[in-house]
């Protein structure tokens, strides 16, 4: 597969690049073991907003990394956060927005996308092709990405810096901004592309469907994007979003994570808050079957500078 073309040595070649970009930021007063930020859950459903901030704690008890949680059900007017403004490098979570883009720009010239353009978008969500995404990174360029991420008040979101999309700068906050303008009526995107985005997010190849969608009951429509990448400082970053809807319930989710030891480590500490939010949101019966992730990719894949 295309998507496999980025190697160790791209790798190592990155981790150089943005190294000590996230530094956190220690007060002199602040002790060594300070108390690790809580899950935070708002619902407009008595009852709700405390199981799922008791089972979504639950579910990182004991796990290392650092985890960043963004959950939102309209429907019953759910939330919950965790390190939502925490900045982390996006990986290919990154290309849901640069899909966005292209949409968004096109919509402004009142034009479709070329046959080309639908390739390139079909392989870079659908398989999470580097080659696509840094093709139509660099048609775009940085002015537009930035003219999009403004529009859709994606504030605290940076782009990558000499064309290392993967390299761009993202929280929770943001994604699940990106999430609900993907899933309802705005301004910012036509009902076509949104319909589009999530045509492809529920496309994605079966090896790349692990993340968000796990424990998710047969009775949702499952839309997902995930991320990976190993560097030098922080480990492994494994990033999943995914849009869920149906048995009355509409909800987004974004988490993000690095400081893992191996990739497989930070698919499982998602799947196991993926689980808790879908058992929580949607109760089922005994009968209802729940997704089962099947595999996952075994190495990463970093963005590149776009060649030529």
């Amino acid at each position: 597969m295309t998507h496999r073309i980025s190697r160790r040595a791209k790798v190592l070649a990155t981790a150089a690049l943005g190294a000590g970009v996230l530094i956190p930021f220690v007060a002199a007063a602040v002790p060594a073991a300070a108390t690790a930020p809580a899950v935070s859950c708002t619902s407009g459903k008595a009852g709700l907003a405390t199981k799922l901030q008791k089972d979504i704690t639950a579910a990182l008890a004991n796990r290392k990394g650092t985890v960043a949680v963004g959950l939102y059900d309209r429907s019953t007017n759910t939330t919950c956060t965790l390190r939502a403004t925490s900045a982390y490098d996006s990986a290919s979570t990154v290309k849901v927005a640069v899909l966005a883009t292209l949409l968004w720009d096109a919509k402004k010239h009142n034009r479709y996308l070329t046959s080309t353009e639908q390739s390139l978008a079909k392989a870079m969500i659908t398989q999470s092709d580097n080659d696509a995404t840094s093709k139509l990174w660099k048609q775009l360029g940085v002015t537009k990405i930035k003219g999009f991420l403004s529009a859709a008040g994606m504030t605290k979101t940076t782009p990558g810096a000499d064309g290392y999309w993967g390299l761009t700068q993202e929280n929770v906050t943001d994604e699940q901004k990106l999430l609900k303008l993907v899933t309802a009526k705005n301004s910012v995107l036509s009902d076509n592309s949104r319909a589009y985005i999530l045509k492809l997010m529920g496309q994605v190849v079966s090896d790349q469907r692990w993340g968000t969608p796990a424990g998710a009951p047969s009775t949702v429509s499952v839309h997902v994007k995930n991320g990976w990448l190993q560097r030098a400082t922080h480990g492994w970053r494994v990033h999943s979003l995914g849009t869920f809807n149906g048995a009355g319930h509409d909800y987004m989710i974004s988490v993000l994570t690095q400081d893992n030891s191996t990739m497989d480590y930070g698919v499982t500490t998602i799947q196991n808050v993926a689980k808790a939010i879908h058992k929580d949101l949607v109760p089922t019966t005994s009968t209802t079957a729940r997704y089962t992730p099947t595999s996952t990719p075994s190495e990463a894949f970093v963005a590149v500078p776009p060649q030529g």
